[in-house]
Formats: structure tokens, sequence, C-alpha cells
């Protein structure tokens, strides 16, 4: 692949990209100052003093350095987006795979299941989950998986019934291989460019989701930084002309686009090769 045949939304993306997972990996370095370290005023407005502390962001509702938060938060967010999305991905993929190799009532309960799962309002049904069980983190990241995995199957199960049906498949069947063989070694490598673009998708989904849990108050919970749970907190500023919960949301917005800026650009570059071997 030449560096020259990448159209420049898709570096936009892979420059937006690296800088979140820049700030996500090498928060202590990079932050000016703690995660939770009271540093200035309330809404202190952005400075640049050589003198004294300089808040080039300001600062937040109790009086921390909003741009420290903002690069925590990016190593809370995508940590808990990026693991709720290979979790829902790895169930979703497994069962939708299964269903469709096994077939028969298999493939009836777990579509029937899956259906009932996407009838209930993804944001209502996890408010009410969160809400009854103990506020940790696994429990946060399951949550999101197992909603997210219904998508996934849906797709996965799309996907792996147009592969089942292939003479290589039946090939593998009339071999003698097991289900687990024909799901890893003939489905899965064949469905990889759909899946992968589809990751993509669902980890700004996931973002988003976080962002929304996070706002609602059963997200991320404080003193913990993380994007959504920075805008909840210094809503009340934009009532008094303070700018402090425009900067996490316009992060939540510029990643989101980042990840859908490379998706559309392999999704393109993968139907184009698709072409070329036509």
């Amino acid at each position: 692949m030449k560096l020259r045949a990448i159209p420049l939304s898709a570096w936009i993306g892979i420059a937006g990209l690296v800088i979140a997972f820049g700030c996500a990996l090498f928060a202590p370095w990079i932050a000016p100052f703690g995660e939770e370290e009271v540093v200035g005023g309330v809404w202190d407005l952005p400075s640049w003093s050589e003198g004294g502390s300089a808040f080039l962001l300001g600062t937040d509702n109790i009086g921390r350095d909003l741009l420290s938060r903002l690069v925590y938060g990016a190593r809370t967010t995508i940590f808990v987006a990026a693991a709720a999305t290979l979790l829902s991905f790895s169930l979703g993929v497994f069962l939708s795979f299964t269903a469709s190799v096994v077939r028969g009532w298999t493939d009836q309960a777990l579509s029937r299941l899956n259906d009932l799962m996407m009838a209930i309002p993804t944001l209502i049904f996890a408010l009410v989950v969160l809400a009854v069980l103990p506020q940790r983190l696994w429990i946060l990241i399951l949550v999101m998986a197992v909603l997210d995995s219904t998508r996934v199957f849906r797709l996965g199960r799309a996907v792996a019934t147009d592969i089942s049906v292939m003479d290589f498949v039946e090939a593998a069947r009339l071999r003698g291989e097991g289900t687990l063989w024909i799901i890893f070694r003939e489905i899965l490598p064949n469905a990889l460019s759909p899946l992968l673009a589809e990751f993509g998708l669902r980890f700004a989904f996931a973002i988003l989701f976080l962002s929304t849990l996070s706002f609602l108050g059963l997200g991320i919970q404080p003193p913990a930084a993380d994007w959504g749970g920075m805008v909840k907190d210094n809503k009340d500023g934009i009532i008094f002309g303070v700018s402090a919960a425009l900067y996490p949301g316009m992060a939540i917005a510029l990643l989101a686009v980042s990840v859908n800026l490379v998706v559309d650009w392999l999704l393109n570059r993968t139907a184009s090769l698709k072409g070329g071997r036509a």
C-alpha cells in the first residue's frame, strides 16, 4: 500500500486517532497536573502566563485543570469503549457463526433471543440494569458489550450464512471437520473484511454510548475522568458563559469522526481490491 494512495480524509482520521491513543497511553507524562488534583479556582479562564500556573483550557467546576482531565479522560473513555467493543465482537461473532453453522433449533433460539434483545431500547435497558447493579467498571463494560453484541450478531449471521453455503465450507463438512474448525478456519477468515469495518463503527458507537451513560450519572463514576462525565460536571457553566463543557464534547465528536473517516477509507479500499480481483 502506497502512502500517496491514502486520501486526505483518512490522514485526518489517522491523525485524530494517533493523538487520542497517544493521550491515553502517555497520560501521566503528558498531563500538566494530576487527574484529581485541584489546582485553581472554580471555572478559571484559560491562561498562558509564564510566571504562575498555566491552565491552557481553564479549570472545571471544582478547580481541576481541564486539559489534564481531558488527557486522563481519553485513557478511561478509550479503554472502556475498546474493552466493551472487543467483548461484544467476541460474543456476537461466536454466537452468530455458531447459529449459521449448526442451524436448526440452535439458529432459531439464538436469533429469536437476539430479536428480543434488540426490541428493547438500548439506553433504557442499560439505565435500568446499571441502576440496579453495583457501580463497578467491569459491570459497565459487560452491560455495554452484551447490548452491543446484538448488532454484531445480526451482521455476523448475515455474513456467515452467505459463506456457509459455499463449496469450500461444504467440502470441510464432507471431510468431517467439526463446528469450531468451520467457524474459525473456514468462515472467519473470509468474513474479516466486513467485520473489521463494523468493529470501527461499533467502537465509535461505544464511545458515544459510554459518554451518554456518564452524562446521565451511570457510566464512569467520579472522581475518575471521562469525557461524558466532564460534560455533565461542567454543563452548568454554560449558563454563565463558561465553555468548560464544550471541550470534552468536542473531544467526543472529533474522536467519533476520526474513527468513521478511517473506517470509510478501509471500506473503500476493500471494495476497490475486490473489484480489481474480479
